[in-house]
């Protein structure tokens, strides 16, 4: 596993647009995942030990969110066959297992990866009402253990958007395995 950090992006950077399937075959648009006060857009996907760890922080979340009018959409971009873990059909499992209430996209491609100069899992964007970078970085303070998280940042952001208050511009890098990149 390769320790990797997300890369410096500018705040209101507009978000790339997307068209993407879930596992079941479902076809989703950028556009059309929008809440009616944003997005928060992760990268993730089964295997990595940092987006595992990170996983129920995630769901529980993209519930506060959804509640101040925020959408949630993960996208997997390790379609590697070195990675069977990564796959569509486990996947499946793993929305049921962890009842993930948001879609869970297949970056086939990884093209979507690329655009949003994704470097990680999970590397973490939430996007305001007008698609422009409004946060990019890490969940917490503490990926590995919850229980001695202090602050709470990408709630925070998450917040202060549904609020329409300023979001601290000092941002961490979120960090976790490097994404699987095929040559």
């Amino acid at each position: 596993m390769a320790l990797r950090y997300s890369v410096d992006i500018p705040l209101g950077t507009r978000m790339p647009d997307f068209e993407l399937r879930d596992p079941f075959g479902n076809v989703y648009k950028s556009d059309d995942l929008y809440g009616e006060k944003g997005l928060l857009v992760v990268f993730t996907c089964n295997h990595c030990p940092y987006a595992i760890a990170v996983w129920p922080r995630l769901i529980r979340l993209s519930k506060y969110a959804k509640e101040l009018g925020i959408n949630t959409v993960a996208i997997n971009p390790n379609k590697h066959p070195n990675y069977p873990e990564d796959a569509p059909e486990k996947m499946i499992e793993k929305i049921k297992e962890w009842e993930i209430p948001f879609p869970y996209l297949i970056d086939e491609t990884q093209e979507v990866a690329k655009a949003f100069k994704a470097q990680c899992t999970p590397d973490i964007y939430l996007f305001d009402r007008d698609h422009k970078l409004v946060y990019h970085g890490r969940i917490d303070d503490n990926w590995q253990d919850e229980s001695k998280v202090t602050k709470e940042e990408l709630k925070e952001a998450i917040t202060n958007l549904a609020e329409g208050k300023p979001i601290n511009p000092v941002q961490y890098p979120s960090m976790g395995c490097s994404i699987k990149w095929r040559e």
